[in-house]
């Protein structure tokens, strides 16, 4: 049996496919499976011992269909589900499964307040593509695969290589973000060194909180991806917001604290999963969530759902460990 497994973005969302080829590959033991999604997410899956062959999105679509009739899949598994996605499965002829995106209940939930999401996980989700094979959730944790063996004492300073807080300030739009000055003042009253993880965008924020804490250390846009992997793997807890690293933090079973803003969990099915201490943190406002995915500025210009947040839930939280 040889099958397809389709997922072009992004980081959150492939990180969530995992626990699906895992439990593939490991149920079906004579299955090989292959994994498509675009170039700049192959690093997720470059080192899955699951995944028998990595494919990547080509600059047309054409190529890429070739590459998959070349193949001759006995099934495509499509996690993506949009336009293109549809084009390959139409061009390719095999059997298939679709995750299904309720994109309508996510549109009406948004607009009007409303619950009309079960909050069912992402990776359950992905899971009821396969049933039809009698693959069945194995109820693990996301897999995440570090590529190297990293040395802290390279990459912190003494006074962080023990015992250190992951806290990741970075995410794709501002309001998932929570603003230094309440950054700083959780940092504060943390009783652990804390590190700051983030890419180069919130570079100047790391090195605001840093210089106005004495616990901090900024490694935003300093280590690479891989890095800061390692070091969230390191790390006694995490405490991050609705992004990547964030997620990608669930594969070593760490204590986090998941923040949210204007987006919520609920809606896209992406709270820490298999984690087994886990704080959501987010407040309930009429105006909560103001997006799916995030904006570059709070709509109504106050920003409450994280000026508003309380700290100490969060900071008592991460202190317990």
């Amino acid at each position: 049996m040889k099958i397809l497994v389709i997922r072009f973005s992004s980081m959150g969302d492939i990180i969530y496919t995992t626990p699906l080829v895992r439990c593939l590959k490991k149920q079906l033991p004579n299955a090989e499976v292959h994994f498509l999604t675009k170039p700049s997410f192959k690093y997720i899956y470059n080192n899955n011992p699951y995944v028998d062959k990595l494919l990547l999105l080509k600059q047309t679509l054409r190529e890429t269909i070739n590459d998959i009739k070349a193949e001759h899949y006995d099934y495509i598994i499509d996690l993506h589900n949009n336009l293109r996605t549809a084009l390959i499965k139409l061009n390719v002829r095999v059997k298939s499964s679709t995750y299904k995106k309720q994109t309508i209940r996510k549109w009406l939930s948004l607009k009007l307040h409303l619950k009309l999401v079960p909050p069912t996980h992402l990776v359950d989700k992905y899971l009821q593509t396969v049933t039809f094979l009698g693959v069945k959730n194995d109820e693990q944790p996301i897999d995440y695969y570090i590529k190297a063996d990293h040395d802290l004492k390279k990459l912190l300073p003494v006074s962080h290589q023990n015992n250190y807080i992951a806290f990741v300030i970075g995410a794709t739009h501002f309001t998932k973000r929570m603003p230094n000055e309440k950054i700083i003042s959780i940092c504060r009253n943390l009783n652990q060194p804390v590190v700051l993880l983030g890419g180069n965008d919130v570079k100047a924020n790391g090195q605001q909180i840093e210089l106005e804490t004495t616990n901090v250390y900024n490694a935003c846009g300093i280590t690479t991806l891989d890095e800061s992997v390692f070091l969230v793997s390191k790390a006694i807890s995490v405490i991050g917001f609705d992004t990547g690293l964030t997620h990608i933090a669930e594969a070593f079973n760490k204590p986090i604290v998941s923040v949210w803003g204007g987006t919520v969990p609920e809606l896209l099915g992406v709270q820490p999963y298999k984690v087994k201490e886990v704080l959501v943190a987010g407040i309930d406002l009429p105006c909560r969530p103001c997006s799916k995915f995030g904006l570059e500025k709070c709509p109504l210009g106050h920003f409450k759902c994280m000026n508003d947040m309380p700290e100490d839930i969060i900071t008592d939280f991460v202190n317990k460990f």
